[in-house]
């Protein structure tokens, strides 16, 4: 049960800050993070459905089964929770899911819903059999999400009017729909919340091979010519994400269309690459900064989060949440109880010979 005030506006709004910028070429390239310069581009890129959608394979086959299986039923499809790191498609594979059920899809973020009544107003003007999307779902306020539990399961509100005396409660049946939440951190997801999706499904990063055929696929949505050995350029320094290869395709198109012909060819690619500090790794000015610094500043020594991130002249939150994961996840440094410390492979890549 949860009380709304009866002049309460049941309206919220909010906005998604943007990445930290660098200072080699403006904002950073190389995250998986959505950017105000990547709205626009990836609505027209964006499959529309599963057919058209490239890579995670397994998770498509079971959508069709699931999909199919519920339409034939003529039942609302199970609720559907996606998750794993950004960039990867969850928002794309919520409006395939509805439009492959041929329903009308809804779209907001969890920070968005600050209030009971923003989540009141948003149930009740669905329609029988919508979707609703909720970005960054483990960012639901406590309060909000506790009504959302009666609406999954039983498709009800349960209201509370007014205050003290005058109190009463009544009880709001809500269209039957679907619930497609996606989240970066599922760890942060309740137990009570997790437990109501019916699919679960995690995403993986992209095959070099699968990205490249998202680089193609999008190239020709924008109009510009490239061949098959450019987009596997671009999809091998893009960390198996498709977000980073869009953003890396419209680089390279920007730079062969002022410094080439416009078609994107193999030299003008590797040398657009080059220029924006994207290399064979995907490694960008600030990975190959930070390890360097522990490389021949520290000498492959152990060191402090907080020295690390004084001597790149970063905040260490900002460097571990944003910076480090892929350097982890590459294997060119690890975290002791001593602090960071370079691989051999992070000498190896920067061409300097281990001391000791």
């Amino acid at each position: 049960m949860w009380e709304v005030d009866e002049n309460e506006d049941l309206w919220g709004d909010a906005t998604a800050p943007t990445s930290a910028g660098g200072v080699h070429s403006g904002s950073r390239i190389m995250t998986g993070g959505l950017t105000s310069e990547d709205l626009e581009v990836e609505r027209s890129l964006r499959p529309q459905t599963l057919d058209d959608y490239c890579g995670q394979e397994h998770i498509k086959q079971s959508l069709r089964i699931l999909i199919k299986a519920a339409k034939d039923r003529g039942e609302s499809l199970d609720h559907v929770i996606f998750s794993g790191p950004p960039g990867l498609g969850k928002t794309t594979l919520a409006a395939v899911v509805a439009n492959e059920l041929g329903a009308q899809i809804r779209t907001t973020s969890g920070p968005a819903i600050e209030r009971t009544g923003d989540l009141a107003a948003i149930l009740t003007n669905l329609q029988p059999g919508d979707v609703l999307f909720i970005d960054e779902i483990h960012r639901l306020n406590r309060s909000v999400e506790e009504i959302l539990y009666p609406a999954m399961e039983d498709f009800a509100l349960d209201i509370v009017i007014g205050k003290g005396p005058a109190a009463r409660s009544i009880r709001l049946d809500v269209p039957r729909f679907t619930l497609v939440g996606a989240t970066t951190r599922s760890g942060m997801l309740t137990g009570p919340l997790r437990d109501r999706f019916g699919i679960s499904f995690r995403l993986d990063y992209y095959s070099v091979e699968n990205l490249a055929e998202i680089v193609r696929r999008s190239a020709a949505i924008l109009g510009v010519s490239i061949d098959r050995q450019s987009a596997l350029e671009v999809a091998s320094r893009s960390r198996g994400t498709p977000r980073l290869a869009n953003r890396l395709l419209k680089r390279v198109r920007d730079y062969a269309q002022v410094r080439g012909n416009g078609a994107i060819e193999f030299a003008i690619t590797r040398e657009a690459l080059e220029f924006f500090e994207i290399d064979e790794l995907g490694l960008d000015w600030m990975d190959i900064r930070i390890l360097e610094t522990l490389v021949k500043t520290f000498h492959g020594r152990a060191v402090g989060l907080t020295t690390l991130a004084s001597a790149v002249g970063e905040d260490p939150g900002t460097l571990e949440d944003v910076y480090e994961p892929y350097l982890l996840q590459r294997g060119l440094m690890i975290r002791t109880p001593q602090g960071r410390v370079a691989t051999p492979a992070a000498f190896e890549h920067l061409g300097v010979e281990p001391q000791g």
